[in-house]
């Protein structure tokens, strides 16, 4: 078991969308970006939504983000875990990230989305009774992990698509 830190949010003040993960996974942390597992399909997905080439480098992956408005974080700050799976969290070890400075400082964010059920369970659970931010919509998607195989790429990106909805992307 090792202890796992979050990196910093990629956002900027207009966000009007915040996707959340959990906490990187092994392949993340050792590059330093997330989402770095090659079979992670989330920048798959963000590439087809904001119609822009999956193949760019990171930088250009997370401006891309930034300019459809888009942040991303992850709920957990830190937490002690064997491996890459959320199913490995040691749950008594979870910190989450200062929401409530967060979103302080990102006043135009109306939507929140969890890449997967441990994101949401971890925000519901232990961030959002602290927020007093009464108009968030707060809503899962499948998880873009190669952990989570029940769904086809196809079908993760029908349910991934409510995003282009809200950015009136679609």
């Amino acid at each position: 078991m090792s202890d796992i830190l979050s990196f910093p949010p990629i956002a900027d003040k207009n966000a009007t969308i915040l996707i959340l993960g959990s906490i990187p996974g092994k392949a993340s942390l050792e590059a330093g970006e997330y989402y770095a597992h090659p079979r992670n399909q989330f920048w798959r997905i963000i590439a087809e939504l904001l119609n822009t080439d999956p193949l760019i480098d990171y930088p250009r992956k997370t401006q891309s983000l930034l300019d459809a408005h888009i942040a991303l974080w992850d709920v957990m700050q830190s937490c002690i875990r064997a491996g890459s799976l959320d199913s490995a969290i040691d749950k008594s070890s979870i910190v989450t990230n200062d929401f409530k400075g967060f979103l302080a400082h990102h006043p135009y964010i109306s939507h929140i989305f969890f890449n997967g059920v441990t994101a949401e369970q971890a925000f519901r659970r232990r961030v959002l009774p602290e927020l007093a931010i009464p108009m968030l919509h707060l809503q899962r998607l499948p998880s873009t992990s190669p952990a989570h195989a029940a769904m086809s790429y196809q079908q993760k990106l029908n349910c991934w698509d409510v995003i282009t909805k809200e950015l009136n992307l679609s």
